[in-house]
C-alpha cells in the first residue's frame, strides 16, 4: 500500500483538510492507498514562509494543493519545489478575492477522484492545475 500526504496551503480553508482526511479514510483500504490530508497551517504553524516549508514537505515527498500560483511564478520557489521533489496542485481562482468557501469545498470533492489519480500516476516533483470549470493539466516543469 502507497502512502501519500496531501498539505493544504494555508491560503485555504484549514478545515478542508480534516474534512478530507474523514473522508478519504474508509476509502485507504478500498483504494488500495494510504492518504493523510493535513494542514500547513497545523503542522508547520501560521505565517510559515514558502521556503521553509517546501523542504519539510519535499523530505516527505509530499504533495500540496494551493491556489498561490507565485510559487510557480518565482524562480526560486519554482526551483525549491523542484529540488525538493514536491508535487504541487494548483487551484485557479475564479476571482483575485479567491474561492468563497463552499466554492473551494465543492470544487476539491469534486476533483478529488482526479487529484488521487495524479498522485498514483506521477512522481514528485509535478506541477497540475485546474479552474472551477476544468479539469486538472499538467504544467512542464
Amino acid at each position: 500500500m502507497r502512502s501519500y500526504k496531501i498539505y493544504i496551503d494555508e491560503n485555504l480553508p484549514r478545515k478542508l483538510a480534516s474534512g478530507l482526511n474523514e473522508l478519504q479514510r474508509p476509502q485507504n483500504m478500498r483504494d488500495n492507498l494510504d492518504i493523510q490530508v493535513l494542514s500547513i497551517k497545523e503542522i508547520y504553524g501560521e505565517g510559515e514562509k514558502d521556503e521553509e516549508w517546501i523542504p519539510k514537505i519535499g523530505k516527505e515527498k509530499g504533495i500540496v494543493i494551493t491556489q498561490d500560483y507565485r510559487i510557480q511564478t518565482l524562480r526560486h520557489q519554482k526551483e525549491l519545489y523542484i529540488e525538493n521533489n514536491v508535487g504541487i496542485l494548483f487551484l485557479n481562482p475564479p476571482s483575485k478575492g479567491g474561492f468563497a468557501y463552499w466554492e473551494m469545498v465543492k470544487l476539491l470533492v469534486n476533483r478529488w477522484e482526479e487529484i488521487k489519480k495524479i498522485i498514483r500516476k506521477n512522481n514528485p516533483p509535478f506541477v497540475f492545475r485546474c479552474s472551477a470549470r476544468t479539469t486538472f493539466e499538467e504544467i512542464s516543469l
